[in-house]
């Protein structure tokens, strides 16, 4: 429920000109877009386990054998720390380094060059604040100009007799000064000094002063009264810049949670690569001793073909060629996690190969899917920004809806006059002999008024547009957290689905060989049945792997879908200030806390 308030509150307090039905209407389906999918949810919020009904003990297998089967199949049987390596790309021995996922995690949130582009979205956003903030800041001005004045003039005359010399020599230094300011009302303030120093030099004529200084102090108030009034149109710039900060904190968020979905992916990925080249490396062995025993047989005239010893050489040379695919699947899926996380001591054009430490786990998970949708849809960034994108169309819609009405403007000024022949002038300006008011009105309307109404009813379909992009992202993110639920749950069934599975192949395997170690009569055809079985075990085996790999990626995905990913790789997050950013310290924005 706190969850609808904020939401409504939220475009509630966006002030808007739509018709009072047609806002209730927007502000109703933000809510209900929430409500609609909480509803069955709602129904059921107690927190379940992932749940299976395999069962190894369901095998027909007495119990004293699983200990076997274990050692001989299963993550458990294989070392892969010991699994030998080919040589790297300049030939030499393949160096190696293992890294834990919470190593690979850190280093990618504290070294990803996608995150660190990221992370000056904020900062840049800050700067643009400030640059909009600045409109209302004073502006102080100062212009000086000197004019040597040498003009013609009509003389005039008296009785037939001229007056004057019918000439205008001066020389003028005017100089103007103030301040002027923005004000948040739609207006501009301006203070000003004139200062004008005339010099005259027309023969024939003298005046008084004479240099003679002018001094014109003014205050000007310029106030629009309906066109651009109110801070609701002065300051929208100031408001959309501040969304788009937002926006941007939002988004690097967003690309945090994906960055470390992505790492854990990656991770579980070269773990399953690394088990892989293990499992094949086992079957290449197991296959070159079934071979061997075949050329003997032949050699020694018994019942092994020629034909039978060709084909168990094509399987062998086949799982020849799958080890060496696997090797290079496994170097790159390390060259994956090295991009991702870009640690400077293991750059992508080193020649070490990245091994995992950790081992996937298989534990049940519990969960509550109201629980989930609503940490979903208070935790996921693309929900705050869904709202901001409400809150922009809004303020937009606010501006056009204004700059419908006719252009009013008022100026109100007044100005205080003072002259003397030098810098005495000061004294006299303030005295209020000479001071001029002036106040004016001017009106403009645009006949029709197309522009306005056509650019009003453009931002009222932008609003709409937003909040049903808001509908379409809560959808989205609900569909994204039930398919990681799903997945968790699919993944986890599998892993005890594919273990029967291997167990069953491991078993069947054994007792071939022990019966073809037990019967005298044994024949190339039961060689040749013990590689289908190698094959059958070394394909349930990679089973296994993939579904617990994708099991642990499932886990990651889902806290991914939640919007928890951070949290729970306890990853801080710290927005960047531009000023750190300029002094290139970006480990200070978005980092792991220590243990």
């Amino acid at each position: 429920m706190l969850l609808f308030c904020g939401l409504a509150a939220a475009v509630g307090g966006c002030a808007s000109p739509i018709a009072p039905r047609t806002e209730a209407d927007l502000r109703r389906s933000v809510v209900e877009a929430v409500r609609r999918e909480m509803t069955e949810a709602e129904r059921d919020p107690t927190r379940r386990a992932t749940t299976r009904s395999a069962d190894a003990q369901a095998l027909p297998i007495p119990p004293h054998l699983m200990a076997e089967l274990e050692q001989m199949s299963g993550p458990g049987s294989r070392n892969v720390a010991a699994t030998p390596l080919t040589a790297d790309l300049m030939g030499l021995p393949q160096r190696t380094v293992a890294v834990s996922l919470e190593r690979a995690v850190r280093s990618a949130v504290e070294n990803n060059l996608e995150v660190q582009f990221a992370r000056l979205a904020p900062a840049i956003a800050q700067s643009q604040i400030v640059a909009a903030e600045a409109a209302f800041d004073w502006t102080f001005f100062s212009n000086l100009q000197w004019t040597n004045q040498d003009q013609m003039r009509p003389s005039q005359a008296s009785s037939g007799f001229p007056i004057g010399t019918g000439l205008d020599q001066r020389q003028i230094v005017e100089s103007s000064t103030g301040l002027r300011r923005q004000l948040t009302s739609g207006g501009r303030l301006t203070v000003q000094q004139d200062l004008i120093y005339t010099d005259f030099a027309t023969p024939g004529q003298s005046f008084t002063p004479d240099p003679a200084t002018t001094l014109t102090v003014s205050a000007q108030i310029d106030q629009p009264l309906l066109r651009n009034f109110g801070s609701d149109v002065a300051l929208a710039q100031v408001r959309l810049s501040r969304n788009a900060e937002r926006n941007s904190v939002a988004q690097l968020r967003r690309d945090l949670i994906r960055l470390t979905n992505d790492t854990e992916r990656a991770y579980w990925e070269l773990v399953r690569a690394h088990h892989d080249l293990a499992i094949l490396l086992r079957l290449l062995e197991r296959g070159e001793q079934v071979r061997d025993m075949l050329r003997i047989r032949q050699e020694e005239g018994l019942d092994a073909r020629p034909a039978n010893v060709a084909e168990a050489i094509a399987r062998v040379e086949r799982r020849k060629s799958d080890v060496i695919a696997a090797q290079v699947t496994l170097r790159q899926a390390s060259n994956r996690l090295k991009v991702l996380m870009n640690d400077p001591d293991l750059t992508v054009g080193s020649e070490v190969l990245v091994l995992p430490v950790d081992q996937p786990i298989d534990a049940p998970m519990e969960f509550s899917l109201l629980q989930a949708l609503s940490t979903a849809l208070s935790q996921r960034p693309e929900i705050e920004q869904a709202v901001i994108s409400i809150d922009d169309t809004s303020i937009r819609q606010v501006v056009a809806a204004n700059q419908r009405l006719p252009q009013l403007d008022m100026r109100g000024q007044i100005r205080f006059h003072g002259m003397d022949d030098d810098l005495s002038v000061y004294d006299s300006v303030f005295d209020g002999k000479f001071v001029d008011y002036i106040v004016g009105l001017f009106f403009e309307q645009p006949i029709g008024n197309r522009a306005a109404e056509a650019g009003f009813r453009q931002r009222r379909l932008e609003r709409m547009q937003a909040v049903i992009s808001y509908r379409n992202t809560v959808q989205g993110i609900v569909r994204e957290v039930k398919d990681a639920l799903d997945s968790v749950t699919l993944y986890y069934q599998l892993i005890a689905q594919t273990r029967l599975s291997r167990i069953a192949s491991a078993e069947s395997l054994r007792a071939l060989q022990v019966e073809n170690e037990l019967l005298t009569g044994l024949t190339a055809e039961r060689l040749a049945l013990e590689l289908n079985q190698q094959e059958s075990l070394a394909a349930a085996e990679r089973a296994e792997m993939e579904a617990l790999a994708n099991f642990n990626a499932s886990i990651s995905q889902y806290h991914a879908a939640v919007g928890t990913n951070l949290e729970r790789n306890r990853i801080e997050f710290v927005v960047p200030d531009a000023d750190e950013s300029l002094a290139d310290r970006p480990r200070n924005r978005a980092r792991a806390e220590p243990e």
